[in-house]
C-alpha cells in the first residue's frame, strides 16, 4: 500500500509501543507530537480519535486506534516484515490469542492493581481477568522455556506482550520473573526495539530543553 502512513503520538505515553511496532514494520511514516492536554483535545485530532487520546495512525483513509488494534492492522498492512503467522496458518490461533491476552487481561490486571483496587474474593469470578497472580501466572508458564508466543519467530504478539511486561516491571506493577525478565530483555535486544527508544528518549529530550527555567 502506498498511502502515506501518520503516526499521532507523545513519547511519553503508550505511542512508545507503536514507535517500536512502526520501526519494525519499516515503512516509512510521518509523526505528529501531540501535547498533554490541548494538543489531544483539538478539533483536529478528536476527528481521529473522538477519545483524544494516542496513539493513533492513520493510514491513507484508514485511522486505526488502540495500541493492539494498531500492530495487528500493521502486521497485516505489511505482510513483508513478518510480524504476523500467514492467514490459514496454525500459528494464527496462538498468535492472536496472546496478542489480545495482553490487550485484554494484562492491561486490565495491571491498571486494576496500580490504582490500588482490589476485588472482593467473592466477586473475582466478574473480571475478565480474574486476579493479577492468574494473569501473571498463565504468563509465566507461557515464557518458560520458549522464546515467542507464536512458534518460532518474533511476531506482533510478541512486542505487545513484551512491552506491557517490561513497562510492567519496570514501575513495579509485574513482579520481576526469571522468565519474564529472559523474555523482555531478548526482545529490547532488537535493533528496531533500541531505535524507537533512542527515537522517543530524543523527543523527551528535545521537549524538556525547550521548557522555560524556573525562576529563581
Amino acid at each position: 500500500m502506498s498511502d502515506e502512513l501518520v503516526f499521532y503520538t507523545n513519547p511519553m505515553s503508550r505511542g512508545r509501543i507503536i514507535r517500536w511496532m512502526l520501526e519494525e514494520v519499516g515503512q516509512p511514516y510521518r509523526t505528529e507530537l501531540l501535547e498533554w492536554g490541548a494538543g489531544s483535545k483539538s478539533p483536529e485530532f478528536l476527528a481521529v480519535n473522538p477519545m483524544g487520546k494516542v496513539p493513533a495512525i492513520k493510514h491513507g483513509d484508514t485511522v486505526v486506534t488502540e495500541c493492539g488494534a494498531i500492530c495487528a492492522y500493521l502486521a497485516d498492512a505489511f505482510p513483508q516484515a513478518g510480524l504476523a503467522p500467514p492467514h490459514g496458518s496454525k500459528l494464527r490461533g496462538p498468535y492472536y490469542r496472546w496478542l489480545f491476552f495482553a490487550a485484554g487481561p494484562v492491561e486490565q490486571a495491571v491498571s486494576v492493581k496500580s490504582m490500588g483496587w482490589e476485588a472482593p474474593p467473592e466477586r473475582k469470578m466478574m473480571l475478565g481477568y480474574g486476579s493479577i497472580e492468574d494473569v501473571l501466572d498463565t504468563l509465566e508458564g507461557l515464557l518458560t522455556g520458549r522464546e515467542y508466543v507464536a512458534g518460532d519467530s518474533f511476531t506482533a504478539a510478541d512486542l505487545y506482550l513484551g512491552a506491557h511486561i517490561g513497562w510492567g516491571m519496570q514501575f513495579g506493577s509485574i513482579e520481576k520473573r526469571p522468565a519474564f525478565e529472559a523474555y523482555v530483555a531478548r526482545l529490547e535486544a532488537r535493533p528496531a526495539a533500541k531505535r524507537a527508544v533512542e527515537i522517543d528518549d530524543g523527543l523527551i529530550a528535545a521537549q524538556q530543553q525547550k521548557q522555560p527555567a524556573p525562576a529563581e
